[in-house]
């Protein structure tokens, strides 16, 4: 019987090697496609907002941004405590951003004394800022005492813009 197989089985491969043969596979269950997952809709990134846009913005109380002072004072008048809440807010908002707290004086007094009065300006504000909960690191205080005059002039018109602290930000120092 050995011999008999030998030369079928011999035949069905030199038939085979002739002709394209399809072999099939036992049908297998259709797999199901996955569930879809779940994503967000696809939204267009955010702009960059401008963090400073509200200091800039006349309509907003932190477009103002000096505190005045009485003569020969260093104390923040209650009449700008709404004011230097609102920038220690703001700085508590926007914990990048720094400023820049300038001390100014009239032209009246010494040159020493006006530098000293306004250190004092500028430390006033930033100590109040900082008590409200601005960081350290987000302020600077300097005197410029009576060398960036906001108003010519030499009557207590003039003199009374002259004293002063502002608040400068990015861009404006």
């Amino acid at each position: 019987m050995r011999k008999l197989l030998a030369p079928s089985v011999l035949a069905l491969a030199l038939a085979a090697c002739g002709t394209t043969q399809t072999t099939q596979t036992p049908a297998q269950p259709e797999a199901k496609p996955a569930a879809p997952v779940a994503t967000a809709p696809a939204t267009p990134a955010p702009a960059a907002v401008d963090p400073l846009a509200a200091v800039k913005d006349a309509n907003n109380i932190l477009s103002h941004r000096s505190v005045y002072f009485d003569f020969d004072k260093y104390d923040i008048k209650s009449t700008y405590q709404t004011l230097v809440e609102a920038h220690a807010k703001f700085l508590n908002d926007n914990a990048n951003v720094k400023i820049l707290i300038q001390g100014n004086t009239d032209e009246r007094g010494s040159r020493e004394y006006n530098l000293a009065l306004g250190q004092k300006r500028a430390e006033a504000v930033k100590k109040a800022l900082g008590l409200l909960g601005a960081k350290e690191a987000q302020l600077e205080a300097v005197s410029l005492g009576e060398e960036k005059p906001k108003a010519t002039g030499h009557g207590e018109e003039a003199w009374t813009e002259n004293r002063r602290a502002d608040i400068l930000y990015p861009g404006e120092y």
